[in-house]
């Protein structure tokens, strides 16, 4: 059974439906590739989806191990390659709020964030650099 449907809209734009919420992305092609640029790319999403499922797989261990991550943050910085066109690159810095992290709890977040399913789909050749910044108390 299908858990997304996805429409093309015209002019290069589509829009995608969570079945199971209903809830809808839109999705435009970027200035650099004929497009608007007036949402999110696919590739833009891509980029997005691995740093969302970090935080994700990371709030899970950190709440399975007694401690909240509640307001980390993270900027995301994707570069394009061509011949083919593709993700060649994707940077992503993660801030965490101010918290007496031990080293044990520090491990638990790096082991987390690279063992997120998005993380583990991407092709390998793909440069990922991911820093975790955390601020003490």
């Amino acid at each position: 059974m299908a858990t997304i449907h996805t429409t093309y809209l015209g002019d290069l734009r589509t829009e995608a439906t969570h079945l199971q919420s209903g809830e809808k992305i839109i999705t435009d092609a970027p200035t650099d590739n004929n497009g608007k640029g007036e949402a999110f790319s696919p590739t833009d999403l891509v980029a997005a989806s691995l740093a969302s499922c970090m935080l994700t797989i990371m709030g899970i261990a950190a709440q399975n191990h007694g401690f909240n991550i509640k307001g980390t943050k993270a900027d995301i910085t994707k570069t394009m390659m061509s011949d083919p066109r593709r993700i060649g690159h994707i940077e992503i810095n993660l801030y965490f709020p101010p918290h007496p992290y031990t080293p044990k709890e520090k491990k638990i977040l790096e082991v987390s964030a690279f063992t997120c399913p998005v993380f583990q789909s991407l092709h390998p050749e793909m440069q990922k650099s991911i820093h975790l910044h955390f601020s003490e108390q």
